[in-house]
């Protein structure tokens, strides 16, 4: 078993968004996402130690698309990030969404806020689905909302949204969902 992880807390994560959106919030978004896509890799070789213990499969890619979410749910929570349903979205895209999750902070601010989290989550699904993907947070209970979902898919299906989105569609609307 490697050991290349950290574990960080709630408290740390909370205080690296303080200082970088404090200290330089022209730059904030994309240092968080940066470091949580750095992170993905050691996540991603975490949970292939974790899956043969907890399901008896010894490939990530031996999953089946039934147990998807229950599965991925049972490793965050055992990894301290917060229970996940996965579930078909639209045309292309699944979604994540945790009541729970770590790296919100309910109440804190305006738009989604949980940057390390999709950059760490892109590099996974990454790995996991063997393609390149992109992650994007459309709900977050940092800003109110009972829930945070990320869109998981294709790079250029999350454009498409992001796109559709500040032309004033929902990302519901813009996934035909």
């Amino acid at each position: 078993m490697t050991n290349d992880g950290l574990t960080i807390g709630r408290g740390g994560l909370r205080a690296l968004h303080a200082s970088l959106l404090s200290h330089s919030p022209d730059q904030a978004i994309s240092v968080l996402q940066e470091t949580g896509f750095a992170s993905g890799e050691g996540i991603y070789r975490r949970f292939c130690e974790w899956l043969p213990g907890a399901t008896g499969l010894a490939d990530p890619a031996d999953l089946d698309a039934a147990n998807l979410s229950t599965v991925l749910s049972d490793f965050f929570k055992a990894q301290g990030w917060g229970s996940l349903d996965v579930s078909p979205l639209g045309s292309g895209a699944l979604a994540l969404d945790s009541p729970d999750w770590a790296e919100a902070e309910p109440g804190a601010a305006e738009i989604p806020m949980c940057f390390v989290s999709t950059g760490m989550l892109a590099d996974f699904l990454g790995r996991l689905s063997g393609e390149p993907v992109s992650v994007m947070e459309v709900e977050c209970r940092s800003r109110h909302d009972s829930r945070c979902r990320f869109l998981w898919a294709l790079p250029e299906t999350l454009q498409r949204v992001y796109e559709e989105m500040t032309a004033g569609r929902s990302y519901l609307e813009a996934l035909g969902g």
